[in-house]
């Protein structure tokens, strides 16, 4: 089955804006085959395994399907377990972004009343959420269905096996009788059948095969690892393994553009390749990869396809694919024409699912491995200096400068100083390696909801509330869709309550240690900057050591960032006017 492009799916502009905000070039395959259908009003079952785009495929057409000027529930999206209903409901958000008047709500057990209420109050139009809670705000009449002209079960084969069958039906049968009904589903038990022939009228079936793909010899690994440090682990290895030739692939187009920016402005060789760049730039920059013309090439898989190059050293998966199938093609760029061949992954939070899903269906081995510390990183770097240096003392192929070093050594300098001066000068090219963000597991919810859960009442809970507690097998949720563009996206501040990276408190003009002074910068928590950007551009484009920088404060739309005082000018300097995570910078003391 074939992939196409968003633009030939009949989408809306503001949906069409709001796929290429996220950065995605193509629809996958059960994406192809069920918008249009479902844009057309028919009934459809969806039979595909998790990590397709099945979110996607049934969230795309409902939010065109709704009316922004009717302030009441229109669509209503069952999923089994609360994870999935805040999954579900964070992608549906970031697809409506553009339209105006749309809102979403996620309703779940174990989440507090009042939040739901008063989202159904403010007159939410897409509901998304577990049978339990759905149908206790039936019971209490907080929720009506009378307008309701679209129902989507996700994952509905999971929901029968959990033992919601009968609160289904009760939600089908209080749902107007002319409306549209989805299912999807990785399977198709006879209960799941039943249910299809008792509640849709003539559906459309779309199976997506789930394929078995087989792998080839590439030595595997994947590192767990916070979105905020992928850049630094990155660099890492790269130092660490001497790697010279690679491929880098990510999910989307802005973040291609932005790790290609940063790994020149951390010294390394890199060029890039995604849909926006034209055909005839795109066979320059493939040609002189070919002739490793530079060392990394940083790219989409869209971009990629077709690329045959000899001799690639390993594949960095830095943000996860959608499906096997990518995977399977992104990694086999490497161990051509039985040559070894390497591939790592970056796994952050939730998405250790999806790549368990990923090595079932490839029935590869892929280890985990530890990221390595700035200690080893400075080691390596330090040993092959040393090698090179005694190298260089054996073969004698050198200009000796006797003069230069005796005139230091008349002016009191000792030989130990000397060298010691040359090695830090011969060393300072790249910044040193910048401590790892540990993951946040709070930084992986909504932004719309509470980043603890509330307790439970001190009623008696519903036999349907046992949703919120149960077994780990059936609370494990399903990998986020599209995950990778999840980072670039911001709901709007109205919709959602924004988390802030630093503390609430009021920021000082000064800095508190002595001999440093304090610029503000005007990008910041908005913006999608992390402390690790700062450092890699003010070492990157000063070449200045990365010793020189001091705390680092990000607030809302500006950063607070101390540097040595003797370096405060050449800073100001040399970073005004660059473009910086896709802005002009400004840079300025702070007053």
């Amino acid at each position: 089955m074939q992939k196409k492009p968003f633009t030939e799916l009949g989408l809306s502009p503001e949906l069409l804006k709001a796929v290429a905000k996220m950065g995605f070039e193509e629809a996958s395959p059960i994406q192809s085959e069920t918008i249009p259908q479902l844009l057309t009003g028919a009934d459809v079952v969806g039979l595909s395994q998790t990590g397709s785009g099945k979110t996607a495929a049934f969230a795309i057409p409902a939010i065109e399907r709704v009316d922004g000027n009717l302030r009441a529930p229109q669509v209503l999206i069952l999923c089994p377990t609360r994870e999935l209903a805040m999954q579900v409901a964070e992608e549906v958000a970031k697809l409506a972004f553009f339209k105006r008047g749309v809102r979403e709500l996620p309703i779940y057990g174990g989440q507090s009343y009042d939040r739901q209420l008063r989202g159904l109050r403010d007159g939410a139009q897409i509901i998304i959420g577990t049978p339990g809670r759905v149908m206790d705000h039936l019971e209490r009449k907080t929720l009506r269905l009378d307008q309701v002209g679209m129902i989507i079960l996700d994952e509905a084969d999971r929901m029968l096996d959990m033992g919601f069958r009968d609160d289904i039906e009760t939600i089908l049968g209080q749902a107007p009788a002319e409306r549209q009904t989805v299912f999807f589903s990785a399977t198709m038990p006879p209960a799941i059948n039943q249910l299809v022939k008792k509640y849709t009228k003539e559906p459309v079936n779309v199976r997506i095969q789930a394929q078995e793909m087989t792998v080839p010899a590439i030595d595997q690994s994947y590192y767990e690892v916070d979105r905020r440090s992928k850049l630094e682990v990155l660099c890492r290895l790269i130092d660490l393994q001497d790697i010279k030739y690679g491929i880098i692939f990510c999910a989307t187009k802005m973040m291609v553009d932005e790790l290609s920016d940063h790994l020149k402005a951390r010294g390394y060789s890199s060029d890039k390749l995604h849909g926006d760049i034209s055909q005839s730039m795109r066979e320059r920059v493939v040609a002189k990869f070919r002739k490793r013309g530079f060392e990394f090439l940083v790219a989409t898989d869209v971009a990629a396809r077709g690329l045959d190059v000899d001799d690639i050293e390993v594949v960095f998966n830095y943000d996860l694919p959608q499906d096997a199938e990518d995977y399977v093609h992104r990694i086999g760029r490497t161990g051509r024409a039985g040559r070894s061949g390497r591939a790592v992954t970056f796994v952050a939070g939730r998405e250790i699912w999806k790549m368990q899903q990923i090595i079932r269906f490839t029935k590869g081995k892929v280890r985990r491995e530890r990221v390595p510390s700035a200690e080893e990183v400075e080691q390596k770097r330090t040993s092959e200096f040393l090698e090179n240096l005694r190298e260089t003392l054996e073969k004698g192929e050198y200009k000796r400068q006797d003069t230069v070093i005796d005139q230091l050594l008349d002016q009191g300098y000792s030989a130990t100083d000397i060298a010691s001066a040359l090695i830090h000068l011969l060393g300072g090219d790249k910044p040193a390696a910048q401590p790892i963000v540990e993951e946040q597991p709070r930084r992986e919810y909504p932004n719309y909801q509470s980043r603890e859960y509330p307790k439970y009442e001190s009623r008696k809970s519903s036999p349907r509330e046992t949703e919120a507690r149960a077994p780990r097998e059936h609370r494990e949720s399903r990998e986020p869709r599209e995950a990778a563009a999840r980072k670039e996206f911001h709901a709007p501040a109205e919709r959602r309550e924004k988390p802030s990276r630093s503390p609430r408190r009021e920021p000082s003009a000064a800095s508190h240690e002595e001999g440093m002074v304090r610029l503000v910068f005007n990008v910041g928590n908005a913006h999608q900057i992390e402390p690790g950007d700062f450092v890699g551009v003010i070492a990157g484009v000063t070449r200045l050591p990365k010793e020189v920088v001091g705390r680092i404060e990000i607030l809302d739309r500006e950063s607070l960032v101390d540097v040595s005082d003797e370096c405060a000018d050449q800073v100001l300097k040399k970073l005004n006017g660059i473009k910086f995570k896709g802005r002009r910078l400004n840079v300025n003391i702070a007053r």
